[in-house]
């Protein structure tokens, strides 16, 4: 039998306890015994519930028990889930985690821990939810030279940009039925302001390159600036807006960014709307490769914490290899990085029309006083350089 630990019972965790229940013979099957929630570590106390007999407030209860063998992660932020996944794998037992602010500040510690005590870190949940990905990456394409990852990567910014694409509105009022329907936090920053992306994409970038990709060096702008003009020049275009994820290497140069960019019905990621996440791959073997599902939520990420389970259950006493060194990718200067953009101006700022070679130009008639340009393809030092004075520009968005 496999004795686990939950630490946090809120949705996660109490979505890795059902899920154990409700599939237990699916998962005795894949772990080749019974696996078994011991303990359930919370602060707070649950009257009636299930757990009320294996809940403890200790995490030591947890730590010296020498029957506990995996340690479930569902707690969130970094302390103190750091020191308790640090002293978990320092006892020799195997954790997993759905924590991507843990794993994206202390991944290569905690890896090479468990490599050292020969046992395993996972956290397929970390990134995506219930998408397989992390997985995929590690073992199914590890053969291939990915030169480019770019995701979808946050539910809440998703269902905002689709909710103003579909009904108009504006970010505001968008934020305020995503905060009513639990798919945003009280206070939504993490998500709107693109950290929770970047987050993401440093995990996933870090498990590419073998490497270390620290989320502050990221360039991130989140989605907070969106107006509706935005979203009408947008369908005006045929394309949508979303809050995208990207890593690429171009002749050995590495970029990453988060920020908003417009995409056409071209690009996989088009139709990837409301709470759900895309993440599509492109490697010079298999070529584009597209991953698409629920991101979040309580089921959908529980079943990918307790497919952790299923795998340390499988490997109790054997390393499954993950190569992420502590050594830090060497991101490019982003004024070499290229795009094309999107301006929206003043009606009286003609200047900026014969300041760039220009795509196209666009006019609404809902909007008198303005217009917008599509520039070709530059660097983003040639467009900062040629910008010059912002007094008259109303909103820069990338076009991908």
């Amino acid at each position: 039998m496999i004795n686990v630990a939950v630490l946090g019972y809120g949705t996660i965790g109490s979505g890795v306890v059902e899920v154990l229940n409700m599939n237990q013979e699916i998962v005795k099957r894949n772990a080749g015994q019974e696996v078994r929630v011991k303990y359930v570590l919370d602060l707070r106390n649950f009257p009636g519930d299930p757990i009320e007999n294996i809940l403890v407030h200790d995490f030591d209860t947890i730590l010296n028990d020498p029957e506990v063998d995996i340690v479930v992660e569902v707690m969130g932020g970094t302390t103190p889930a750091y020191e308790y996944v640090k002293a978990a794998l320092l006892a020799g037992k195997n954790v997993c985690t759905s924590n991507k602010a843990l794993v994206a500040a202390h991944g290569p510690e905690l890896i090479q821990i468990a490599r050292e005590k020969n046992i395993n870190f996972l956290f397929e949940a970390s990134v995506g939810g219930g998408i397989p990905i992390i997985r995929p990456i590690l073992r199914s394409l590890n053969v291939d030279n990915f030169y480019e990852i770019t995701g979808i990567l946050n539910g809440t910014t998703n269902y905002i940009l689709t909710k103003m694409y579909n009904e108009g509105g504006s970010f505001e009022e968008a934020l305020k039925e995503a905060q009513d329907l639990g798919y945003a936090e009280r206070d939504p920053s993490a998500d709107v302001d693109g950290f929770d992306a970047a987050r993401k994409i440093a995990i996933l970038s870090s498990l590419m390159y073998g490497k270390n990709l620290n989320y502050e060096d990221l360039s991130v702008e989140g989605i907070r600036k969106i107006s509706t003009a935005d979203i009408d020049y947008a369908k005006s275009l045929g394309m949508k807006i979303k809050l995208l994820a990207i890593t690429y290497n171009v002749a050995g140069e590495i970029y990453s960014e988060v920020a908003p960019h417009m995409i056409d019905s071209n690009n996989s990621l088009y139709g990837v709307d409301d709470v759900k996440n895309g993440i599509q791959l492109k490697g010079n073997l298999l070529g584009d490769t597209m991953f698409y599902g629920s991101g979040a939520g309580k089921l959908p990420t529980a079943s990918a914490v307790v497919s952790d389970v299923i795998d340390e259950a499988k490997h109790l006493n054997t390393n499954i290899p993950i190569i992420w060194e502590t050594e830090n990718v060497k991101l490019a200067e982003r004024g070499k990085h290229e795009s094309k953009f999107f301006i929206r101006v003043d009606k009286d700022f003609a200047e900026i029309k014969n300041t760039f070679d220009l795509e196209q130009l666009i006019t609404l008639e809902q909007y008198p006083d303005e217009y917008a340009i599509v520039t070709s393809k530059m660097t983003f030092a040639d467009f900062y350089e040629k910008i010059g004075n912002r007094e008259h520009i109303r909103s820069i968005i990338q076009v991908k």
